[in-house]
């Protein structure tokens, strides 16, 4: 063997080392190798597919009893379960706490909860708003037990309190507990071996807690179990008429001790959480359900998808595994957990200090848009309701206060298209001494002179436009997530949240890009919009020879926000009406208050005037002189 040979072994045998170093699994990529072969561990144990999306459609499937009575269930496989083979079997028992503000359902079997109804909130058709039913829903831990695979969902737990009633009532701020214990094959209630889940509920209060107590386990589970899986899934119920597309249903998360961020609110999607989460929460228009760590969960994989199988009632099908830090070691382990069940109404989220409001789309990307809400909207919004005036009336009032404070950016931006206006003969005389296309450099650099000879800024216009720009579409965000406006009638309008119908297209008909009926607030804002168009191009005097297309354009735009707006909130579509309107008002008012010839004459004095020139420019043709100087002396 040459030493060629010898030098080129070497080579590949280093490069070969070098590229496994660089293909070394991380931390994370062989923690979830080990997760993956234990799901396959799990599926040989059991012989069975444990599919989670298909236990879901067999819940669905599964006719639903709904009384308070024990009821009899079917024998499970029980030798599968080891220790825990009793609990596999046995009668159903359903407890109902009443709240001020919620009726909650909590089955013994599973220990979950089966069925959650908002009491102050219906659905838009006057059924109790129910933000889970029964056979919709999976709560359970995964774990091994004696080399035994164990799924807390379908098995039966016992009461943990001496004569529990099945009806228990809490009201203002006082609490109440629910305790269920799931024993292994001891039924001896002294026995010191089983899983505990603790309900414990205020009156007054949308959230309450769960406390799950791991009991004299520490030689059932497997002692290298260091986290344990918590499945929850869920089909979400669609509450309101009409599903909006960019404020739809979908899975927050919060990252903890950082960012609120969301699966796709209008596609099916998944994501892998390998970080610490402090809550996931099962988010629609108006409405949550959210479980929160007293610390946090160590990670977990969420998924959110439509199963078009589900009937028309359900939006989409949630599902998380969650991870949850467990030490086998121990006598007990004890998960504190919380639930929020409620409206995704700010001040009520916001209270709880856990970024729980920030699932309401006020712009949060945009630091200028989430202020103007916070901040302005909100608060004045809120303070009116005091007044308990009809909310039409409150988007009335808002509006008023809105266009007064926007008045002088109104002012400049008016004042500043009459200027351009009143020199549009001497911008005419420009264009006939520079006609041709290749002089077009020249006439702009005449126009730009003119400006500036007589004091007129171009951009004066625009900058006041733009500081316009943020509350627009701040507002566009605030009114269809305000669940102030829900089911709040003005006029013809039976649901400011919702699109307003004064005709619905007969047989199921429906034209694309518009629907199958006709708003007329929508209607109304886009012939004032129209009209506005109209005033605004004649007022700023444009042409169609300076910008070809343009003004086409100008009037395409309201036709296309005619399809966008007609399903949107008729609170939104109302406002903007409204703002059209008090912008004609506002334009004649200014207009009667700038005397045009008046101005024509201020600005063609200017041009006698020696224009002064900023220190800047002053600078700037100094280090041009300068630099001019310096080459002709290298020369």
């Amino acid at each position: 063997m040459d030493k060629k040979t010898v030098t080129g072994l070497i080579l590949i045998f280093a490069i070969l080392m070098f590229y496994s170093y660089l293909n070394k699994p991380s931390k994370e990529e062989i923690a979830e190798r080990q997760r993956i072969q234990d799901s396959i561990a799990k599926v040989q144990q059991k012989s069975i597919d444990t599919t989670k999306i298909a236990d879901i459609q067999e819940h669905i499937n599964t006719p639903e009893k709904t009384d308070l009575d024990q009821v009899e269930e079917p024998e499970n496989n029980s030798d599968e379960l080891g220790v825990f083979s009793n609990s596999a079997q046995g009668k159903e028992k359903i407890y109902l706490i009443e709240t001020d503000l919620l009726k909650i359902k909590i089955s013994n079997k599973g220990g979950k909860i089966i069925s959650a109804i908002l009491k102050d909130y219906k659905t838009h058709d006057s059924l109790p708003l129910e933000l889970i039913e029964k056979n919709s829903s999976d709560f359970g831990f995964e774990f091994f037990a004696n080399n035994r695979y164990i799924n807390t969902n379908n098995l039966f737990f016992q009461s943990g309190d001496n004569n529990t009633d099945s009806i228990i009532t809490v009201s203002k701020a006082d609490s109440c507990s629910l305790s269920l214990r799931l024993y292994t094959n001891n039924n001896d209630l002294s026995h010191n071996s089983y899983i505990e889940y603790i309900y414990t509920f205020k009156g007054d209060n949308y959230m309450f807690d769960l406390s799950v107590n791991f009991v004299g386990l520490k030689n059932v589970i497997s002692s290298n179990t260091d986290y344990l899986n918590l499945n929850w899934n869920t089909n979400l119920l669609q509450q309101e008429k009409s599903v909006s597309k960019y404020n739809g249903a979908t899975i927050y998360y919060k990252y903890y001790n950082d960012d609120v961020k969301y699966l796709s609110e209008t596609k099916d999607d998944d994501k892998s959480l390998k970080t610490k989460i402090k809550w996931i929460s099962y988010k629609q228009q108006f409405f949550t359900s959210t479980l929160i760590a007293d610390k946090y969960f160590i990670n977990a994989d969420i998924k959110t998808f439509t199963n078009k199988k589900h009937k028309k009632r359900y939006l989409r099908t949630m599902s998380s595994t969650i991870g949850v830090q467990f030490n086998p070691m121990a006598d007990k382990n004890n998960i504190k957990l919380h639930f929020y069940y409620g409206p995704n109404k700010y001040r009520t989220l916001r209270k709880y200090h856990l970024d729980l409001e920030h699932q309401i789309p006020l712009g949060w990307s945009f630091f200028l848009m989430h202020w103007i809400n916070r901040f302005a909207v909100i608060p004045v919004f809120n303070f009116l309701e005091g007044f308990n005036f009809n909310y039409g009336i409150i988007i009335l009032i808002l509006t008023i206060l809105l266009k007064i404070v926007l008045f002088p950016i109104a002012y400049k931006t008016y004042s500043s298209s009459a200027k351009m206006r009143v020199l549009k003969p001497e911008i005419d005389e420009i264009s006939k001494k520079y006609p041709k296309k290749e002089d077009a450099m020249k006439k702009q650099q005449a126009t730009m002179a003119l400006y500036k000879k007589v004091g007129v800024s171009p951009m004066a216009g625009c900058l006041p436009m733009l500081l316009q720009f943020p509350i627009l579409i701040a507002l566009f965000r605030f009114f269809p997530a305000a669940i102030e406006l829900r089911q709040q009638s003005f006029l013809w309008a039976t649901d400011l949240s919702s699109y307003d119908s004064i005709w619905n297209f007969p047989n199921g008909f429906s034209i694309p890009f518009y629907g199958d009926h006709v708003s007329l607030f929508t209607l109304l804002m886009t012939i004032s919009t129209i009209i506005y168009t109209k005033i605004n191009n004649d007022t700023m005097g444009t042409s169609s020879t300076q910008m070809p297309g343009m003004k086409a354009m100008t009037y395409l735009m309201p036709i296309m926000f005619l399809g966008i707006f007609n399903n949107y909130s008729a609170g939104l579509s109302y406002y903007y009406f409204l703002a059209n309107i008090f912008t004609f008002a506002q334009m004649y008012f200014i207009k009667q208050h700038i005397d045009e010839d008046k101005l024509r004459k201020k600005l063609l004095a200017n041009q006698k005037k020696t224009v002064k020139k900023s220190k800047f420019q002053k600078r700037l043709e100094d280090m041009a002189k300068q630099k001019g100087y310096n080459q002709y002396k290298k020369k």
